[in-house]
């Protein structure tokens, strides 16, 4: 199954603790459209977010977003894994 990594340029007031229950959300839900959410990186300073997912296409892997908490990443690349 692809792998895809997601963007969020801005998410304004963005926290620690807001993006981990934002994660925990998309957890919850990823079961419905066959998408594995695994990791996620951030900088607080500029809002900015990075999700790693593996799902069955950049549709799916942003309707668990859209779901869980409506912040749908502005940018979704299919990626792959490399030594």
């Amino acid at each position: 199954m692809p792998l895809y990594l997601d963007e969020h340029k801005k998410i304004p007031g963005l926290t620690a603790g807001a993006l981990a229950q934002a994660h925990a959300a998309d957890l919850a839900v990823q079961g419905k459209y066959g998408v594995s959410y695994y990791r996620y990186w951030y900088d607080e300073a500029t809002g900015k977010v990075f999700c790693l997912a593996e799902a069955p296409s950049a549709e799916a892997a942003a309707a668990v977003h859209r779901e869980a908490h409506g912040l749908v990443a502005d940018v979704i690349t299919e990626v792959k894994e490399g030594a």
